[in-house]
């Protein structure tokens, strides 16, 4: 057995709360904006943008921290 902690997976799993979290403050962000009728639709654009981008990312470092299995 390994005596190694491995520092890489607790990185990863800091990484992907952090991303967890700026997603729901979008979230919160562009729900709260969306009720401002006078609202520039721009940012608004941009706010969804970055917010599936972040989405993309969450997935893509959640396939990444689930073993391989052997079928």
């Amino acid at each position: 057995m390994s005596d190694k902690v491995d520092t890489e997976s607790f990185k990863q799993f800091e990484r992907l709360r952090e991303l967890r979290v700026d997603h729901r403050d979008l979230d919160y962000l562009i729900d709260a904006l969306s009720h401002d009728p006078l609202v520039d639709q721009l940012r608004m654009r941009r706010l969804k943008k970055r917010r599936l981008i972040l989405k993309d990312m969450i997935s893509q470092l959640e396939s990444e921290l689930i073993p391989d299995m052997d079928a």
